[in-house]
């Protein structure tokens, strides 16, 4: 599967968000990839928690946005929407699930 990195990482935007420092960016993404985002939130799902979940789903959101991992913080925000409207959202956890993992992959890389 051929993977377009900006879909994913912008490494250009994050650097022009934070001044151009690439070794602040790699401690950022280095922070980001250290923390549990997934479980936490499956687990309020699962518990019937939409509360926990959209606090959850926002954070994960906006840490996204601000490190310019693209297709993360959209879901995120697809996910939060659908959480918030009580509307079946299966399909859209479950592509955040993927993009996590495919920006992780990439985050790895640059790391």
């Amino acid at each position: 599967m051929d993977i377009n990195r900006d879909e994913y990482v912008d490494v250009k935007d994050a650097l022009h968000r934070i001044g151009g420092s690439m070794d602040l960016y790699k401690r950022l993404l280095g922070q980001f990839t250290g923390g549990d985002h997934i479980d936490p939130l499956e687990e309020a799902l699962s518990a019937g928690d939409s509360e926990e979940a959209g606090k959850l789903i926002h954070a994960l959101k906006g840490v996204a946005a601000n490190l310019s991992l693209i297709k993360l913080s959209a879901v995120a925000g697809e996910l939060e929407q659908k959480v918030k409207n009580g509307v079946e959202h299966s399909d859209t956890l479950a592509e955040l699930k993927n993009a996590y993992y495919i920006t992780s992959q990439q985050i790895a890389e640059i790391l």
